[in-house]
């Protein structure tokens, strides 16, 4: 399985809009396209400057899949956020394979 993590620290004043934004409008789009089975948000706690820090988590079952939603849908998907939220945010993606898994 791969992980596809976004980190992404929001303007403190965005928050609010952009968490709502990313779990009625992103995430399901992103869903939607079919090459992820799981998706989760998670608050990072730290020390922040100016704003709040997010991961977002999607679970893909193969590279090829994570490859296609990259080909296929990953550059309009990240267009529109950029549009929505500009200047209001950083981000940086990391891709991890998932080399063990167990759930209880």
């Amino acid at each position: 399985m791969i992980l596809y993590n976004v980190t992404i620290s929001i303007d403190a004043a965005a928050e609010e809009e952009w968490l709502q934004w990313m779990k009625e409008i992103h995430i399901p789009d992103v869903m939607n396209t079919g090459f992820f089975i799981d998706n989760k948000i998670c608050r990072i706690h730290a020390e922040e400057e100016g704003g709040k820090s997010y991961s977002i988590q999607y679970l893909a079952k193969s590279w090829n899949e994570y490859n296609q939603y990259q080909d296929q849908f990953a550059l309009k998907l990240q267009q529109e956020h950029t549009l929505k939220f500009s200047g209001k945010f950083a981000a940086f993606r990391t891709i991890l394979e998932v080399v063990h898994h167990q759930t209880v």
